[in-house]
C-alpha cells in the first residue's frame, strides 16, 4: 500500500504530540500527589486578651484516627516565655511585666497515623501585665525532671528541670544534667537548645574538686547512709538528699556520656525555677523501641555543702506517641552476666475514657525464660498498698498468676479520664506499674517477647506493643586439640591444636571459623625404576633405581562451618575448609643398585643419595567438610568427630578431636 510523504509526517506528529501530553499529565499528577504530601501538619497558636491574663487555645490538623486503636487525641505543652510552662489544652496565664515575649506550643498526637505536628513560636505583646501574679505551685518534690513526651527517632523532647529551695535562707547552687548513656554506642540525644530565665549561668566542664565539709544542720539527718558506689548505677536515684557530692558527680560521669552544668544565685525560700532543655532525638539514636533510657540531673541547692539531690529520668523510646505502653530495659543484653542480672518492667497506660476507672487489670505476659515467682512490684501509680490474702475495701494491687501471665489488678482506685469533665491535666490520667523479675535457673539464648492487655473496668482491652529481650551475640573462644587420620597417605602422623571463634552459647544455629596448626609427616609411595646398561667392557647389567619422598609439613587449617546444637549435649555441622602448608620440607632418598647381568640375583654395588628441599606458603588445597560434636555443646568440653572431602587427590582425612569453649 501506498502512503503519501505528507500523511506518514502527519501520523509521526500525532504520535509525537500524543506522547508529549501524557508525560505531561503525568508530570501533573506527579506533581499534585508530592504538593498534597508536602503540606505540613502545623499546629497553630491562638491567643486572646482577658484584662491581665491571655488566653491561649491550639489550632491543630485534624487526627487520622488508628483503626482499632482508642480514640485519638493530642497532648499539649506550653512554654509561656517568662520561666513558667503549662500542659493543658486551653491555658490561661497572667504575666508579671509587660514587654515581647515568644510563646511556644508542642502538640503530640495519640493513636494517630500521622507524625506530631509542628508549631512556630508566636510573638505577642504584654501591654496589660499583674506584679502581684503569683505562679502556682508546681511541684510536688523539691526537684523534679519531666518531660513533654516520650523519645522517638528524629523528634525533640523537652526536658523541664524544676528546683525549688527547701532551706530556710537565700542560697547559691548548682545544676547538673547527664545524658547519653556509656552503655549505648550512639548518642541518643543531642543538646539542641536550653533557656534560663532566672540567670542560670552554663559553667565550664572542669574537674570536681570539693573541700567544704558537710555541716550539721537539721536536713542533715536525712542524709542517705548508703555509701556503695554501685548504687548509684543500680537503681534510679530518688530526690533523696545525698552527702557524698564528688562520688555522685564522678559515678555520674562514668555512666554517662554527656552533661551541662550550670550555676544559680538568689535562690528565696520556697521559690520554684525551671530550666528548659530541648534534646534532639538523632536518626542513629538507639533503635531498640521499648527499649528504656535514662537522663539524670543532680541538684546542689547550697554550693557551701556537699549535701545534694540526684533524681533519674527514665524514659522508653517509642515508634508512636500512645498511651498504654510495656517497656523493658534488657531489650540488648549480654548473655554472659545476664544470671546475675535483674530485668526491670514497666507498663504504662492512660485511662482516655469519660469517666473514672475504678478497676484497672494488666494482664501481661511472662516469657518461659523468666521466674514469675521472684516478681516484686517496685512502682506504680495510682499510689496504693499492695492487696493481702483476705478481701479488702481500700485501694490496693493485687497480683494473681496464670501459667503464662502475670495479671496486676489495680482495685478500688480513682483514675480520672481524659474526657472527663474538669479535667484539665492530662499526666493525672495516667498509671503505670514497674516490677523487677529474675531469670529461671534454665533458659536458652533466644529472643522473647511479651505484652499486655490493658483493661479498664468492663471495657475492652486495649493492647500494648511488644516489649522484646535479646542477646548480644558475644564472643565465645574454644581451645581444640587433635589427630588427623588420612587413610590415603603412607606413614602418615599428623597432629594439631588450634583455637576457634564462634558467638557465645548459641542456642540452635551459630557459625564458627577455625585457625589450626598441624604437624604432618607423610610419605609418597616407593618408586622403583630398573633398566639395562652397557658397562665399558661391553657387557649389559640391570641398574634398580628406587626412590623414597617423606615430608615433615606445618599446615594452617581455616574452617569454616555452619553449626546446629540438637541439644544441650549433640550439635552438627557442615562447611568449607581450606589448607596450606606455611613449611614444608621435602627430603628425597635415592638408592641405586647395579646387578651383573639382567637380572637382580648379583649384586654388584650400590650407592646412596639425599638431598633436602623446603618450602613455604604452598600447597594450598580445599575441601568440604562435616562434623559431630558430643558433650557440652553450647559452652565447656566436648569431642568431636570431623571427615574433611578434600579436592586434592589423598588428602581426605578423618579428624578426631577434644575442644573446650570458653
Amino acid at each position: 500500500m501506498y502512503f503519501s510523504k505528507n500523511l506518514i509526517e502527519f501520523i509521526m506528529r500525532s504520535f509525537f504530540t500524543f506522547i508529549l501530553l501524557c508525560c505531561c499529565f503525568q508530570w501533573l499528577s506527579a506533581q499534585k500527589v508530592r504538593s498534597q504530601d508536602s503540606i505540613p501538619r502545623v499546629a497553630r497558636i491562638i491567643h486572646q486578651v482577658e484584662g491581665d491574663a491571655i488566653q491561649f487555645s491550639p489550632e491543630t490538623p485534624t487526627l487520622e484516627q488508628i483503626a482499632g486503636a482508642p480514640k485519638a487525641f493530642y497532648t499539649y505543652y506550653w512554654e509561656f516565655d517568662d520561666g513558667t510552662y503549662s500542659k493543658e489544652k486551653n491555658p490561661k496565664h497572667s504575666y508579671k511585666s509587660p514587654g515581647d515575649y515568644e510563646v511556644k506550643l508542642w502538640a503530640t498526637n495519640h493513636y494517630d497515623t500521622g507524625k506530631p505536628p509542628s508549631s512556630r513560636p508566636k510573638k505577642i505583646t504584654v501591654t496589660q501585665a499583674d506584679a502581684s501574679a503569683n505562679d502556682s505551685a508546681s511541684m510536688t518534690e523539691d526537684f523534679m525532671l519531666q518531660r513533654n513526651r516520650e523519645p522517638m527517632p528524629e523528634e525533640d523532647i523537652v526536658v523541664i528541670m524544676s528546683y525549688k529551695n527547701y532551706l530556710n535562707d537565700t542560697t547559691n547552687g548548682k545544676l547538673f544534667l547527664f545524658y547519653n548513656e556509656h552503655k549505648y554506642k550512639a548518642d541518643n540525644f543531642i543538646m539542641e537548645d536550653i533557656r534560663a530565665y532566672h540567670n542560670e549561668k552554663r559553667t565550664p566542664k572542669a574537674n570536681f574538686v570539693y573541700t567544704n565539709a558537710i555541716d550539721d544542720f537539721e536536713y542533715s539527718l536525712l542524709a542517705s547512709a548508703e555509701k556503695d558506689v554501685l548504687n548509684l548505677k543500680a537503681k534510679p536515684q530518688d530526690s533523696t538528699i545525698k552527702t557524698n557530692l564528688p562520688l555522685t558527680l564522678e559515678e555520674s560521669k562514668s555512666y554517662y556520656r554527656n552533661y551541662e552544668q550550670f550555676e544559680f544565685n538568689n535562690l528565696k525560700p520556697n521559690e520554684e525555677r525551671h530550666l528548659f532543655f530541648t534534646l534532639k532525638t538523632p536518626p542513629e539514636m538507639l533503635k531498640d523501641t521499648s527499649a528504656i533510657i535514662s537522663i539524670r540531673g543532680v541538684y546542689v541547692p547550697d554550693v557551701n555543702f556537699d549535701n545534694h539531690k540526684v533524681k533519674d529520668m527514665e524514659m522508653e523510646i517509642v515508634t508512636s506517641h500512645d498511651p498504654n505502653r510495656m517497656a523493658s530495659n534488657g531489650t540488648f543484653m549480654s548473655y554472659r552476666t545476664v544470671r546475675f542480672k535483674t530485668l526491670k518492667y514497666k507498663i504504662k497506660f492512660q485511662n482516655n475514657g469519660e469517666g473514672p476507672a475504678r478497676t484497672i487489670r494488666l494482664e501481661t505476659d511472662i516469657p518461659d525464660m523468666l521466674d514469675k515467682s521472684t516478681i516484686e512490684v517496685t512502682d506504680m501509680y495510682p499510689k496504693c498498698d499492695i492487696c493481702p490474702k483476705e478481701e479488702v475495701n481500700y485501694s490496693c494491687l493485687d497480683t494473681t498468676f496464670t501459667d503464662t501471665q502475670a495479671i496486676f489488678t489495680f482495685k478500688n482506685i480513682y483514675l480520672p479520664g481524659s474526657e472527663q469533665k474538669n479535667v484539665k491535666e492530662y499526666d493525672s490520667t495516667k498509671g503505670f506499674v514497674t516490677y523487677h523479675i529474675k531469670f529461671a535457673k534454665d533458659f536458652h539464648k533466644q529472643k522473647t517477647k511479651s505484652r499486655t492487655a490493658i483493661i479498664f473496668d468492663k471495657n475492652e482491652p486495649i493492647i500494648t506493643n511488644y516489649s522484646t529481650t535479646r542477646f548480644a551475640p558475644g564472643i565465645s573462644i574454644g581451645a581444640k586439640v587433635g589427630y588427623n587420620a588420612f587413610p590415603d597417605l603412607k606413614n602418615s602422623e599428623s597432629y594439631f591444636l588450634g583455637a576457634t571463634i564462634s558467638p557465645y552459647k548459641s542456642y540452635r544455629w551459630y557459625w564458627q571459623a577455625e585457625l589450626l596448626n598441624s604437624f604432618h609427616k607423610y610419605s609418597d609411595d616407593t618408586e622403583t625404576t630398573d633398566e639395562l646398561v652397557d658397562s665399558a667392557q661391553g657387557l649389559l647389567f640391570l641398574q634398580r633405581t628406587t626412590t623414597n619422598n617423606s615430608y615433615h609439613n606445618v599446615d594452617w587449617e581455616i574452617p569454616v562451618l555452619v553449626r546446629y546444637n540438637i541439644n544441650n549435649y549433640i550439635g552438627v555441622g557442615a562447611g568449607l575448609q581450606g589448607m596450606f602448608s606455611i613449611s614444608e620440607k621435602q627430603t628425597q632418598n635415592v638408592l641405586v643398585e647395579q646387578f651383573e647381568g639382567v637380572t637382580d640375583n648379583f649384586l654388584m654395588n650400590s650407592a646412596t643419595y639425599s638431598n633436602e628441599n623446603k618450602n613455604g606458603f604452598t600447597n594450598f588445597r580445599t575441601g568440604l567438610l562435616v562434623d559431630v560434636t558430643a558433650g557440652f555443646a553450647r559452652i565447656g568440653p566436648s569431642i568431636g568427630a570431623r571427615y574433611v572431602l578434600n579436592f586434592k587427590q589423598d588428602f581426605s582425612y578423618w579428624q578426631f578431636y577434644a575442644i573446650w569453649k570458653f
